[in-house]
């Protein structure tokens, strides 16, 4: 498999097995904590979206506004900022330009006044700040599968989309490219909560098959456009992990084929 050794592999479901534990729960607190708790456990395990307690042992924390944060919401959000826990806003006021201290603006979802919690926007800015420590969570709060796995395609296709530019020396690029969709198909595996262990892997890893008819074509297109063939290298390898991540999303979506699933 593209000069990747078996125990490359090995290692990276040892990688994956790793993150598993502990996992710790969403916080939400503020204005209609207890609302927006409920839309985040739909369909998942009550006990990782909790209301209110100490961010240092959350995965992340969600501080529903009113308008203006108040004491007790900066309290919490500096808190947040101390023990380095993933933080957003969810802004409810009419004032929805007020900055929020310790949160990036691109932090900060709008909800619509007169609608609900916009949900998906909501599970799509925490997806962003879990970054890959989102998947055992997503495995078992629905809310937030689609949304981390999304973000798991886009990060896995722009990190090879950048080996694939600046990697020059035909071939060396490959285990990177490699090890790189292997890992974001273990990854979208367990968001879907399929159990990976050693014996399972190179029957999941069959998704990734596909990956490598794109690096045969850009082989073959660097030996027709030699001068712009770097960046070429590059966009194929782009879209090839996006194919890619996109074709795992959709199976594993589609429920347990031959592989075991979490009940």
């Amino acid at each position: 498999m593209a000069g990747i050794r078996p125990v490359a592999i090995v290692g990276l479901v040892r990688e994956l097995q790793a993150s598993a534990a502990p996992l710790k729960p969403l916080q939400v607190s503020g204005v209609l904590a207890e609302q927006l708790a409920r839309d985040l456990r739909a369909g998942g395990e009550e006990r990782l979206v909790r209301v209110g307690g100490d961010p240092a042992s959350a995965a992340a924390l969600v501080v529903v506004l009113g308008g203006a944060a108040t004491e007790e919401d900066e309290r919490l959000l500096r808190a947040a900022r101390r023990a380095r826990t993933p933080a957003i806003a969810v802004q409810t006021g009419r004032d929805a330009d007020l900055d929020v201290p310790y949160v990036l603006a691109t932090d900060v979802v709008v909800c619509p006044p007169g609608e609900g919690f916009p949900v998906e926007r909501i599970a799509e800015a925490l997806a962003a700040r879990l970054g890959e420590e989102g998947t055992q969570l997503a495995a078992r709060l629905p809310v937030l599968r689609g949304p981390v796995c999304r973000w798991l395609i886009a990060s896995f296709s722009r990190r090879n989309g950048l080996i694939g530019t600046i990697v020059f020396v035909p071939g060396a690029d490959l285990p990177a490219l490699t090890l790189n969709q292997l890992r974001l198909v273990l990854r979208i595996a367990a968001a879907h909560g399929v159990e990976i262990d050693e014996q399972r892997a190179p029957e999941i890893l069959a998704t990734v098959g596909g990956g490598f008819l794109f690096r045969a074509l850009a082989r073959e297109v660097l030996g027709f456009v030699p001068v712009a063939g770097w960046a070429i290298k590059g966009a194929i390898a782009y879209a090839g992990t996006q194919a890619l991540g996109q074709g795992a999303m959709r199976r594993f979506a589609a429920g347990p084929l031959s592989v075991r699933s979490r009940s």
